[in-house]
């Protein structure tokens, strides 16, 4: 098995560098393909409201037979449904994911999106703290969030999210805001940390690269994503895939392999491929 290395959030807790994303597997699928990746060694898991399997997931953990200990499972507040949320909408929301996951606690408890337009984020990241007090989530953060969404929070709340999981890749690097969050104590970590797929995975500093190293592109982009530091949490359910993930801590790139990945930032294909924070409201 895989031995991944873990990193100390800022409170303390200790998180899974690199994990199994489970976003737009259907619920129908989410017990296999979250079963193969435990199987394979995975044990940080993260999933959300938003994806609908958490039913799905919450079954492959309690027929895994993995001591919960040795889990690490994040889920996300699904802030959305175009309106404004309180904070009996947030207790409600959490206790929904931990009832459809089958579990007492959260390791991670994320908000999924900022929604500026909705002003609302200060109630939910206030109701977070309340779920942290308890012990009900060993650790809170945040998705999406960008350098004003984070200066607001550190300004009206002594608590400082754990994580802020973002979009990024080689060409999507982030790297202001990975700047920030190491000025603040918060970790990295990418969604979409392959960039989705095939653009990224064809380009020739990826190709050449992986041909270099005896590896996939997708193990090559891993390996990059690691070495700077960010938590990742790639996605398949390919079982062969799913292992092939997890394979990543038997090389290291060098410093010219890591100038041609991070070339790409400035490269044609270069630019975010989610949507944008600043006006999406979910």
């Amino acid at each position: 098995m895989n031995q991944v290395p873990v990193i100390r959030l800022n409170n303390g807790t200790l998180m899974p560098r690199l994990g199994f994303g489970v976003f737009q597997i259907p619920d129908s699928e989410a017990e296999q393909a979250v079963g193969t990746a435990l199987e394979a060694g995975y044990r940080s898991i993260d999933t959300a409201a938003a994806y609908g399997n958490e039913r799905g997931t919450g079954k492959a953990i309690a027929a895994a037979g993995v001591p919960r200990g040795e889990l690490f499972v994040t889920t996300k507040l699904w802030n959305g449904r175009s309106r404004t949320w309180r904070r009996d909408d947030v207790l409600r929301a959490f206790d929904g994911s931990l009832a459809k996951l089958g579990l007492e606690q959260i390791d991670l408890y994320l908000i999924h999106w900022p929604r500026p337009m909705r002003d609302d984020f200060l109630t939910i990241w206030k109701t977070f703290e309340e779920i942290a007090a308890d012990g009900r989530a060993r650790a809170v953060g945040v998705s999406n969030f960008r350098p004003a969404d984070l200066e607001r929070l550190g300004g009206e709340s002594a608590l400082v999210p754990a994580v802020n999981q973002i979009e990024l890749h080689p060409l999507f690097p982030q790297a202001g805001l990975r700047a920030l969050h190491g000025r603040l104590g918060i970790a990295t970590e990418a969604w979409s940390p392959l960039g989705q797929g095939k653009e990224l995975l064809t380009l020739p500093a990826v190709a050449e690269t992986a041909a270099k190293h005896g590896r996939s592109a997708a193990q090559v982009v891993l390996r990059w994503h690691l070495q700077l530091g960010n938590i990742v949490i790639p996605k398949s359910v390919t079982p062969s895939r799913i292992r092939e993930n997890l394979d990543v801590f038997g090389f290291e790139l060098d410093a010219a392999d890591l100038a041609a990945l991070d070339a790409l930032a400035t490269g044609p294909s270069a630019g975010r491929i989610g949507p944008d924070p600043a006006v999406f409201d979910v």
